[in-house]
C-alpha cells in the first residue's frame, strides 16, 4: 500500500466540506481503509480497534485517531471524485506493472458487469434509498452495477455506478441497463484500451446495449434466455435445426459439450451478430445449455465458452466474497456521499488484497480469510519502523 500504490499520499490529497476540522481527511479515511482490509463487519468493530490502539504502530508516535462519529460525519461530505481517483491510480499502477499484459482469458482482457444490492436495512434510510414494503415492514437498500475483471489474475473492481431514483427507470430491467451504460462509458473514458471484451447477463441482450458497446469500441458477449426479439427467436430456431459445429469431450469438467452457431442480424442493429449455443452434458447425466449473443465474430468457440463461464467470477470473487466477509450488505452509514464513499473504500481494499495475493505471494497463494488472519497476527506483533509508517496529515 505504501511503497507501490502510495495510498497515504493519495489520501492526503482528499478534501471534504467540514469547517475547521480537528482531523484531516486522510487521518479519518485511512483507519477505515485499514478496517476494510482486515474485514471489519461494522463501524462498531472498527471503533473498538481504534480505542484499543490496534493501529497505533502504523502512524507516527503520538498520532490521535478520530472516533467513529467523526468518521461518519466525514464520509457524508467527502469528495467522491478524490476516492475515484485513488481507485483509478491503483488500476493504472497495476496496468503499468503489467498485471494484464497477457490478458485475463486467452489474450483478451475481459470484464464483467452485474447488478447487486448494497447496505440493506429495516431501520436506517436516506433520500437515495430504494424501498421494498412487505406488510408493515419497509426494507431500505441501495442498488447499482459493478464492473470487475474476470478470468486469470486478480479480480479488480474497475468501477461501479449506483442507481439514482428519478434519473433511472423504475423497472429493474431498464433501470439497471441505464446504470450499466453509464458505468461502461465512465470506465472506457477513464481506462482507455484497458478492456477488450465486456460480458453481461441476459438483461443486456438487446440492441440498446449492443449499439452502446459498439459505439464505445468495446466487444460484448451477453447471455440469451427468454427474449422477445423476433430476429433472435429466428436465430434460435435456425440453430436448433443444424448439426453441432464442434463437439468437445471432458471440457472444463463436463462429459460432453456440443456447440451450435449461426450469424444473424438483430432488429435495430446494423452489423451482423453471432449466436452461439453450448449444449452441456454434465457428468451426473444432467443436460443444460448456455446461449450467447456476441459481436466477437472471429473469436474461437473455446475462448467464447471460457469467457461466458468466467462471468461468474464477479458473483463469486466480488459479490459473494465481499458480502460474506466484508459486510457489503451491512448498513454502515447513510446520508450525503457516505454510501458511495464506503463502496469505494471496500472495493479499494478488495483490489489491494487481490493484487497482494497475485503479485506478492504468487505461488504461495492461500485463501483471503487466511491472509486476513495473518495480517491481524502481524498487526499485533508489528514492531514500530519509521519507513513503514503512514503519514496521513
Amino acid at each position: 500500500m505504501k511503497n507501490v500504490y502510495h495510498v497515504d499520499r493519495c489520501l492526503n490529497k482528499l478534501s471534504d466540506g467540514r469547517v475547521n476540522p480537528t482531523y484531516s481527511t486522510g487521518q479519518v479515511i485511512l483507519p477505515v481503509l485499514f478496517g476494510f482490509l482486515l474485514r471489519v463487519q461494522s463501524f462498531n468493530e472498527l471503533n473498538f480497534m481504534i480505542k484499543n490502539h490496534e493501529f497505533s504502530k502504523l502512524f507516527p508516535r503520538g498520532t490521535k485517531l478520530p472516533q467513529i462519529d467523526a468518521i461518519r460525519d466525514t464520509l457524508k461530505v467527502i469528495d467522491i471524485n478524490g476516492l475515484n481517483q485513488i481507485n483509478y491510480h491503483i488500476i493504472k499502477k497495476s496496468v503499468e506493472n503489467k498485471v494484464f499484459v497477457d490478458g485475463t482469458i486467452d489474450g483478451y482482457t475481459v470484464a464483467a458487469i452485474d447488478g447487486t444490492k448494497f447496505f440493506g436495512s429495516n431501520k436506517k434510510s436516506c433520500p437515495e434509498c430504494l424501498k421494498n414494503t412487505k406488510g408493515n415492514k419497509t426494507h431500505s437498500f441501495h442498488s447499482g452495477a459493478v464492473m470487475s475483471t474476470v478470468g486469470n489474475g486478480p479480480k479488480l473492481v474497475i468501477g461501479f455506478e449506483t442507481y439514482k431514483p428519478g434519473q433511472d427507470a423504475a423497472s429493474k430491467n431498464e433501470g439497471e441497463l441505464n446504470v450499466g451504460k453509464r458505468l461502461i462509458s465512465n470506465v472506457v473514458k477513464s481506462h482507455k484500451d484497458l478492456i477488450d471484451v465486456v460480458v453481461y447477463d441476459a438483461l443486456a441482450c438487446n440492441s440498446v446495449w449492443i449499439n452502446h458497446c459498439r459505439n464505445l469500441g468495446i466487444e460484448t458477449i451477453v447471455r440469451a434466455k427468454n427474449n422477445n426479439n423476433r430476429s433472435l427467436q429466428f436465430a434460435k430456431r435456425v440453430v436448433n435445426k443444424t448439426e453441432a459445429g464442434e463437439v468437445w469431450v471432458d471440457e472444463q469438467g463436463f462429459e460432453k459439450v456440443e456447440v451450435y452457431q449461426s450469424t444473424f442480424t438483430m432488429d435495430n442493429v446494423e452489423q451482423p451478430l453471432r449466436f452461439v449455443k453450448f449444449a452441456l452434458k454434465h457428468k451426473n447425466m444432467l443436460h443444460t445449455q448456455i446461449m450467447t449473443v456476441t459481436t466477437c465474430m472471429d473469436m474461437t468457440l473455446k475462448t467464447l465458452f471460457r469467457i461466458i463461464r468466467a462471468r461468474w467470477d464477479i458473483e463469486n470473487s466480488i459479490f459473494n466474497n465481499l458480502k460474506r466477509e466484508c459486510g457489503l450488505e451491512h448498513c454502515f452509514v447513510h446520508g450525503g456521499n457516505a454510501v458511495e464513499a464506503v463502496l469505494y473504500l471496500i472495493f479499494m481494499a478488495s483490489n489491494i488484497m487481490q493484487l497482494f495475493l497475485v503479485r506478492r505471494l504468487r505461488n504461495q497463494y492461500t485463501t483471503q480469510r487466511e491472509i486476513v488472519r495473518l495480517l491481524l497476527k502481524g498487526l499485533y506483533l508489528f514492531q514500530y519502523r519509521g519507513e513503514l509508517v503512514f503519514r496521513s496529515s
